[in-house]
């Protein structure tokens, strides 16, 4: 699932300057804490993590959506281990016609059964399958598309498989989540559950000062050079992907589509009735989390706006323009890495159009008279690879540091220079295989093994 560097030189060669300057918008791109916005960092089970957006490995006529939420799962998080919120809906969005409103969206509701509500324990035995008497915290889900306004139930009660608690609660853990993949009318795949975390990102150092560990003697404020740490290594998030052909997503002859995942939770207001009893009465669904392009409301979004970045929609993006114009990494980077003798400046008239329209010649929309908006967008006649939609194993961090500096491209202002074509987090891959087979996320990590996996100590 990873993109080869061939593949991602001709996804950024392709682009020019422009696609250059887009990626820089995403300094430290994806150097993320999933912890985006103040509100959003106090609801976890709404808050979305990444996005991911890739032609099907083993199916070429599908895309893979995958979107996940719940960010930096411990393993070992019993007795209340992590799930689903039955109070949130959980929605993939699709624009297939460039003008910035959800052609298709895919909603996901979910509810938890206890089995039996005498115990504390979330399993009363081994797990062997996803019916087993054992498996006493159970959730199930119903997946709904909206297509231009229809709505369409695909699927009810659909399990979703236990958290991978140990060898003696989930033994053959994988054959068990297997079960859980189901597939739906019209040839669509659908899976929702715990997986390994497949962003990966050192993510102490980033956010330490936008640190980089293997430029360490380079920042202003230096430290002696150290290999890469994966901050996010050993941990799990909770997915929902589903598997589309291709001609399902795409309308009019455009294989372009904009790609982005929300939350949303019921709108409650509480009053006083006559007697002094408290009521509580649930009004419309309020987003809560949007996410398309990685790291956009997270390093680019200010303190004061990025709540209302994650209650937005993509069609009123123009708002917030002016923070793509001068991106504050795109300032700090210089100033703490003095050693640049050479680095791109605002204003980035040309990083506007790009971010908020799409590449010319890789995905921007074929309609004319598209809007303007920031959403993960996938050209699914080409292969797919950041910024062309995104695979799981893409590793954005790095070619958008170097991107940012200015030395992506021969054409490029700083092409060639050090340090910009040096720059790396020194993290290039995920610290577990991806699977062969949908949801193609690697399995989530063992709660029994949680000491082994918080061992960050290695690159």
């Amino acid at each position: 699932m990873s993109t080869s560097p061939s593949l991602r030189a001709r996804a950024i060669g392709g682009l020019g300057l422009a696609g250059v300057l887009m990626a820089s918008l995403l300094v430290t791109a994806d150097a993320s804490s999933h912890r985006e916005a103040p509100l959003i960092t106090e609801d976890p089970v709404a808050d979305a993590t990444d996005v991911y957006a890739f032609t099907t490995p083993d199916a070429p006529d599908a895309v893979t959506l995958v979107a996940n939420y719940i960010p930096l799962e411990e393993p070992a998080s019993g007795p209340n281990f992590h799930k689903f919120g039955d109070d949130v809906l959980y929605v993939i969005n699709v624009d297939n016609n460039g003008d910035a409103i959800d052609d298709i969206n895919y909603e996901f509701r979910f509810r938890t059964q206890i089995q039996n509500g005498d115990t504390f324990l979330y399993n009363t035995g081994p797990i062997t399958s996803l019916t087993d008497p054992d498996f006493n915290i159970r959730q199930t889900y119903t997946v709904t598309e909206v297509r231009n306004g229809v709505r369409k139930v695909l699927g009810e009660n659909l399990p979703t498989p236990p958290v991978n608690i140990g060898p003696r609660s989930t033994p053959g853990y994988d054959s068990v989540a297997a079960a859980a993949v189901k597939d739906l009318p019209g040839g669509i795949k659908v899976f929702a559950g715990q997986r390994d975390d497949p962003f990966f990102v050192d993510l102490g150092s980033a956010f330490d000062l936008l640190g980089l560990r293997p430029l360490n003697g380079a920042h202003v404020l230096p430290l002696p050079t150290e290999p890469g740490i994966d901050g996010v290594a050993g941990y799990n998030t909770h997915s929902i992907a589903i598997q589309v052909p291709k001609s399902q997503l795409t309308s009019g002859g455009d294989p372009v589509i904009g790609v982005y995942t929300t939350s949303f939770r019921r709108k409650t207001r509480v009053f006083q009735a006559n007697d002094g009893a408290r009521l509580a009465h649930n009004g419309p669904w309020v987003q809560v989390s949007r996410l398309g392009m990685p790291l956009v409301n997270e390093v680019i979004i200010p303190l004061k706006d990025k709540d209302r970045w994650n209650a937005s929609k993509p069609a009123d993006d123009g708002q917030f323009l002016k923070y793509v114009l001068d991106p504050e990494p795109g300032r700090l980077i210089p100033a703490l890495y003095p050693v640049f003798t050479c680095f791109p400046t605002a204003p980035r008239n040309d990083l506007a159009a790009v971010y908020l329209t799409g590449l010319p010649g890789l995905n921007k929309p074929a309609n004319p008279n598209a809007k303007p908006s920031e959403m993960l967008r996938f050209n699914t006649s080409l292969a797919s690879g950041f910024p062309n939609g995104r695979n799981l194993g893409d590793d954005v961090t790095d070619t958008t540091l170097v991107a940012v500096a200015g030395a992506a491209l021969p054409i490029q202002q700083c092409a060639g220079l050090s340090p910009n074509k040096d720059l790396t987090d020194g993290v290039q891959s995920n610290d577990k295989s991806f699977a062969n087979t949908f949801p193609y996320v690697a399995a989530p990590f063992q709660g029994y093994e949680s000491d082994e996996n918080d061992d960050r100590s290695a690159p």
